[in-house]
């Protein structure tokens, strides 16, 4: 069994060629708070984002340069989220349960 404090950590921003970049060790050292500060920041982005675009989207007379602006934005945003997810999805520990199968009763 692969204890969860070495399972390498999905970094939010990638690498050559734009491939996910992987953080090895357990956590404490100086890149995972930059990891930790940049993740903060996308999601307050994020935040913000979601409150410009619903009122971009509320506005019946945004123009479409506007709101093809804010496509490109949300989408740049909903990768940074997604990648935060699945990074701290990858590191939380197994459940103490087995049965999937019971998650449907």
């Amino acid at each position: 069994m692969i204890s969860h404090t070495h399972v390498p950590r999905l970094l939010p921003w990638t690498g050559p060629a734009g491939k996910p970049a992987y953080l090895l060790g357990g956590g404490a050292g100086r890149i995972s708070r930059i990891a930790d500060t940049i993740e903060r920041n996308q999601l307050g982005m994020a935040d913000d984002l979601l409150d410009d675009a619903a009122e971009a989207l509320a506005d019946r007379t945004a123009p479409r340069d506007q709101l093809r602006s804010m496509r490109g934005l949300m989408t740049q945003s909903l990768t940074d989220v997604h990648r935060i997810a699945e990074s701290r999805g990858a590191r939380l520990p197994a459940p103490a349960y087995e049965d999937h199968a019971s998650w449907n009763n």
